[in-house]
């Protein structure tokens, strides 16, 4: 058997958070807490998707590629989702790859394991449909963003995102996954960072950043941050809300 330790949920995941505590501690010993690393994939273009991942600590990309093989991020999950939607509607792969951009803990559950789970059509469904219309609202907004707010703004919505995400002022983001992010050159990115830095809004070292000022980054941002927020905490609930019940305790390395 598992070693067990109590875990309270807002430091855990959202989703799992908004289902009724008797559920919650059913899924619990179908999953396994796994620390991924940067650049591990969830699942890869048009191969079986294995896992699902409900993120605590890290943040994933969902990327999709171009015919000249260029990489496009068209949304992050952290711990308000799940990566692996796709076998949520329907579908074993997609022409996508989810991998980690920020490394942390998920709890993961196998494929076969979650599909029977969702048969059962019940408050794990009904929450994951909430969910579906959540990230769809975070993609659109994201869309608009990037055709109307500055590389500054958008830059600023990230990485109070991926603060959300992480739950600290400090966490790994390398200038290359933070381009990808936002759609824009390596060079790009290092002058909004470097803006962001001497305002006193950030510290940025060695792939490092460190938020300074919470409430003058928000300034800085622009509004999508606020409504894709609004519309997560809508759907999903408050991310305090609390179970302090037993979860999977031992953490083992994702397997690539």
């Amino acid at each position: 058997m598992k070693s067990q330790k109590q875990l309270p949920i807002s430091t855990g995941n959202r989703v799992l958070a908004a289902l009724p505590k008797a559920v919650y501690k059913r899924l619990m010993p179908q999953m396994e807490r796994v620390l991924v690393k940067t650049g591990q994939f969830a699942y890869d273009v048009d191969k079986p998707i294995k896992f699902v991942y409900f993120p605590i600590t890290g943040v994933f990309s969902l990327v999709t590629f171009m015919e000249d093989g260029e990489g496009v991020e068209v949304a992050t999950i952290g711990n308000e989702g799940m990566v692996g939607l796709p076998l949520f509607l329907g579908v074993d792969r997609t022409s996508g790859k989810a991998f980690t951009q920020v490394p942390g803990d998920s709890l993961r559950m196998p494929a076969a394991v979650f599909k029977k789970q969702i048969r059962r059509q019940g408050p794990l469904t009904q929450t994951l449909q909430l969910y579906t219309q959540a990230l769809m609202m975070q993609i659109s907004q994201g869309m608009a963003c990037n055709g109307k707010h500055s590389i500054r703004q958008r830059c600023a919505r990230w990485l109070l995102m991926t603060q959300d995400r992480i739950g600290a002022e400090t966490f790994p983001l390398s200038q290359e996954f933070l381009a990808l992010m936002l759609g824009v050159r390596r060079g790009g990115v290092n002058k909004v960072a470097t803006e962001l830095r001497q305002a006193g809004l950030i510290q940025y070292s060695r792939g490092v950043i460190r938020i300074l000022k919470r409430k003058e980054l928000e300034e800085a941002s622009c509004e999508c941050y606020r409504l894709i927020k609004r519309e997560f905490d809508r759907l999903l609930g408050s991310p305090q809300k609390q179970y302090a019940i037993q979860v999977p305790g031992r953490t083992v390395r994702q397997r690539v």
